[in-house]
């Protein structure tokens, strides 16, 4: 019997250890699930035969090392910085290892080790990072293959609340890390290249660069840019192109009305705030209006964003209890930008019977035999329920499909990769439709430009 070792066995983890033991019979597989919570990893075997739970502490180097040892393949879905002493370990029993995080330097510089050991490390085969290298590479690559030349690469993808579950003025709610979705674009200014220019935007000015686009049948929704698409240029092969562009999707308004926290500071999570154990959701916003002996929060609020009462914006904040007396419980010494997240986490946490959505939009413009042309990708992916998220589904699927890909001896190119090659994402993409995750490809207008034709 084969044994694929997860390590984590937390939400997005969720799909993953399904598809595994929906296939573990076929396969001759047992899953060995290992979490810091015995009760999490026993509850995600659902009793299965083919499965074990047991409490697993990553920094227990001896039941780290054992519990590699006796795996054919091991599935790290640990924050992204825990993954390298699994990695070395790994190295060391000559075990295959995949991950949906991104390649951090310390992985990438194991990649000499793995090839030594003809190992294969596949990471960013989640979703963003993961399912948007395999659909792009695989439109790339078809236009390659007829002699054509990609000028325009925009890719955007969202985790969003299920149209039947969006109720609230934001049309938003937490699908994944909500620190993450608090501190997004801050660290740098975005960076892109368009129509052969580099181009930058700083965080203050990010949410209101904006670009906006339709999904048939879901209607429309606004892009905003990532920190750095230059990231991919290279692994994608487009150096040449014109245009690259990598954003985060929302629906129309949410970034207009985010960049109200930014203007306020309510995102800086720079320094501690005082006395923040006994706030209020009031005196929190307060802390950052100007003071003034009679006019209220409200007024003050109101003049510094400069929006009118009757204006949808100020309904979102004040949709948000913001001025209310809540007290703010268990956050002593706390960053803005935490109280932040605690407040919207009481109004934007999914409901028990909400469902999530993935939403996925690649924009590829080309030229072939002196014509330009353009293909649009959508794909839509709506969670089942709380548990088979559609967050864990896009996440952990291609996940578990890869390792069992591997483990099978259908990826076979040795050594710290991401998704690009053939070999890995056709088969993972075919595999995917069959669980919803379509890719609907549509033949539309050129939206770029190409220099060689201006002067004519």
């Amino acid at each position: 019997m084969r044994n694929i070792l997860i390590i984590g066995a937390g939400r997005s983890a969720s799909s993953l250890i399904e598809y595994l033991l929906n296939k573990s019979e076929a396969e001759n597989l047992h899953i060995t699930i290992g979490d810091l919570s015995a009760e999490l990893a026993q509850r995600k075997t659902k009793g299965h035969p083919r499965a074990s739970a047991i409490t697993f502490d990553i920094f227990d180097e001896n039941q780290r090392k054992e519990e590699i040892s006796k795996a054919d393949v091991v599935i790290s879905m640990l924050p992204a910085h825990l993954h390298f002493e699994v990695a070395k370990d790994c190295i060391t029993y000559k075990k295959h290892m995949v991950t949906a995080s991104y390649i951090s330097p310390a992985m990438q510089d194991l990649d000499a080790q793995v090839k030594a050991n003809n190992l294969i490390f596949m990471n960013e085969i989640g979703l963003d990072p993961g399912i948007d290298h395999m659909s792009a590479m695989k439109i790339i690559e078809e236009i390659r293959d007829k002699g054509g030349k990609v000028l325009l690469f925009e890719s955007f993808c969202g985790g969003l609340v299920a149209p039947e579950s969006d109720n609230n003025l934001w049309n938003y709610k937490f699908t994944w890390n909500p620190r993450n979705v608090v501190l997004a674009g801050q660290g740098g200014a975005a960076k892109f290249i368009q129509e052969g220019t580099y181009k930058y935007i700083p965080y203050n000015k990010l949410f209101r660069r904006t670009e906006f686009m339709d999904v048939e049948g879901y209607g429309r929704f606004e892009g905003y840019a990532n920190r750095d698409s230059l990231k991919y240029r290279s692994v994608y092969g487009l150096d040449d192109a014109l245009t690259l562009y990598r954003g985060t999707l929302r629906r129309v308004g949410y970034s207009k009305s985010w960049n109200m926290f930014i203007q306020l500071g309510m995102t800086d999570d720079t320094y501690v705030m005082e006395d923040t154990e006994t706030m209020s959701y009031r005196e929190f916003t307060n802390s950052f209006l100007p003071y003034h002996p009679t006019d209220s929060v409200e007024l003050k609020l109101r003049h510094i964003l400069k929006i009118d009462q009757d204006d949808i914006q100020w309904d979102k904040l004040v949709e948000l209890d913001l001025f209310d007396d809540t007290k703010i419980v268990g956050l002593r010494n706390a960053t803005p930008a935490q109280i932040l997240e605690k407040i919207l986490s009481d109004k934007w946490t999914l409901k028990p019977d909400d469902k999530d959505m993935i939403v996925m939009y690649h924009k590829i413009g080309y030229v072939l035999e002196g014509k330009e042309h353009q293909i649009d990708a959508t794909m839509v992916c709506i969670g089942d329920d709380q548990t088979y998220t559609a967050m864990a589904k896009t996440v952990g699927l291609p996940v578990a499909m890869a390792a069992l890909q591997i483990l099978n001896g259908n990826i076979t190119t040795p050594g710290v990769q991401l998704p690009i090659n053939r070999e890995v994402y056709l088969p993972i993409l075919k595999e995917l439709e069959e669980f919803g995750v379509v890719f609907n490809e549509k033949h539309v207008p050129y939206e770029g430009y190409n220099p060689d034709n201006v002067a004519s």
